[in-house]
């Protein structure tokens, strides 16, 4: 009687491919995308964008071209940009906090332990994304609300301050989604990420500036919705405020301020 040895095969494996960096924004592309959220907020994004800066336009068009004490057109031609400010920060929350609501968060650090990597990514493309969809939704408005100033007569060039405004809706929108993405970070709950941005934009941001003298000057010049806004208008609807860069450069360093903080309470805490 004969025995057959069987020898062991040797299985191949391919190597396991680490996460870099171009690999999680990747996955953090691809989970922003396979939601509906995200679909329906840049949806109403661009509607309320463009669609009320045409409006507005369309319904002041012959006041502002009648009346010498009218407000500029510039005022008007990126007025839809305030309300889709609330698109963005609720993408931004939405960006984070949609996983820690499912606990799709532990998976995520379960195969990117670099918690900084995986923040990272979700700035870089939340921000990417807000950039290039509220560029272009400022440059929609502008079509469409030109149209109505043009027969009117007061119609305004694409160049300058009115240039700046277009591609500057699109950085502060961008800001602004890491801002509420940090948040999001910080408080892991959506209602309460989203509500608490949109009181220091809109809410408290508006209120400080009844606080009398220079010391409500200076504490409306910083809050970030309207240090970050400047860049967002061709014409400041406060002439109280920052200039646009140098609104914009206090909303970044407040930005970071908040980044560094979340990224050291993210390494501290659990998922």
């Amino acid at each position: 009687m004969t025995t057959t040895t069987l020898e062991p095969k040797l299985v191949q494996t391919s190597p396991v491919e680490r996460a870099t960096f171009t690999y999680v924004v990747r996955a953090e592309w691809i989970k922003l995308w396979t939601v509906r959220s995200t679909w329906w907020t840049v949806a109403a994004l661009v509607v309320l964008g463009a669609g009320l800066t045409t409006l507005v336009c369309w319904g002041n068009a012959d006041w502002l071209a009648n009346d010498p004490e009218a407000d500029s057109p510039g005022s008007f031609i990126t007025w839809g940009m305030m309300i889709a400010q609330v698109c963005a920060i609720v993408m931004g929350v939405l960006t984070v906090t949609s996983e820690y609501g499912s606990g799709m968060i532990r998976t995520t650090f379960a195969a990117v332990p670099s918690r900084g990597r995986v923040f990272a990514a979700k700035a870089v493309v939340v921000a990417s994304v807000l950039f290039v969809v509220g560029t272009l939704t400022a440059l929609l408005g502008y079509v469409g609300g030109n149209f109505f100033l043009n027969r009117a007569g007061i119609g305004m060039s694409l160049e300058g301050d009115v240039l700046r405004a277009m591609y500057g809706s699109g950085l502060f929108l961008a800001g602004l989604a890491i801002f509420s993405m940090t948040v999001g970070f910080l408080v892991r709950h959506t209602a309460a990420a989203v509500s608490i941005v949109l009181a220091l934009v809109f809410v408290i941001g508006n209120m400080v500036i009844l606080i009398p003298g220079d010391f409500g000057v200076w504490l409306a010049r910083l809050m970030p919705g309207n240090a970050g806004g400047s860049i967002a208008a061709p014409v400041p609807f406060n002439p109280d405020l920052l200039d646009a860069w140098a609104g914009l450069g206090i909303f970044v360093a407040e930005t970071a301020a908040l980044v560094m903080l979340a990224l050291y309470l993210l390494r501290k805490r659990d998922a």
